[in-house]
């Protein structure tokens, strides 16, 4: 599926009903990629506990085009301490075959606003050091880097490092 230009793409609130489509998005690339550095599919049930984890002000958001959800997006704890209350962690993923599309683009700008309308202070990005497409999208969306923790993560039996991006609110 390829995104038509000037397409009536549509972010929203995330519904229980979205859930098998985030799921499905994100089990992708849990095989294909080191965006995320889980090795097994999440399950219907712990897609459901990680929803029901998020509430009004840690919102998960989709973005449908045509009746389908495309991408997805959310707000949730950057740590659990009292302390941390107004910073929060964005997570981003568009469906693999319309990327660079501005399908991010669209999740990552309604996030930053969203997060803006809550009161926060700051949004925290930890992004796999080689996911040059993510890194980009985030640093147009006025994030900068804040450090990089080198070899934290393995998966495809290679090192890797994550980068912290930064986006003051």
């Amino acid at each position: 599926m390829t995104a038509p230009p000037n397409s009536q793409l549509q972010v929203r609130l995330a519904t229980a009903d979205d859930l098998a489509a985030i799921n499905d998005i994100y089990n992708y690339y849990v095989a294909t990629s080191t965006c995320t550095y889980q090795h097994e599919p999440s399950s219907d049930a712990e897609r459901a506990a990680w929803f029901a984890a998020h509430d009004a002000r840690h919102p998960v958001t989709v973005a449908e085009l045509a009746g389908t959800i495309v991408g997805w997006g959310s707000l949730s704890d950057f740590r659990g301490r009292w302390g941390y209350r107004y910073t929060v962690e964005n997570s981003v993923y568009v469906k693999h075959d319309v990327q660079r599309c501005g399908v991010g683009r669209a999740l990552l700008g309604d996030l930053i606003e969203r997060a803006r309308a809550l009161g926060y202070h700051t949004i925290i990005a930890g992004i796999s050091a080689e996911q040059k497409g993510s890194v980009v999208l985030h640093e147009q969306a006025g994030f900068t880097r804040c450090g990089q923790l080198r070899e934290v993560g393995h998966k495809f039996e290679q090192w890797l490092d994550v980068l912290f991006m930064q986006l003051m609110l």
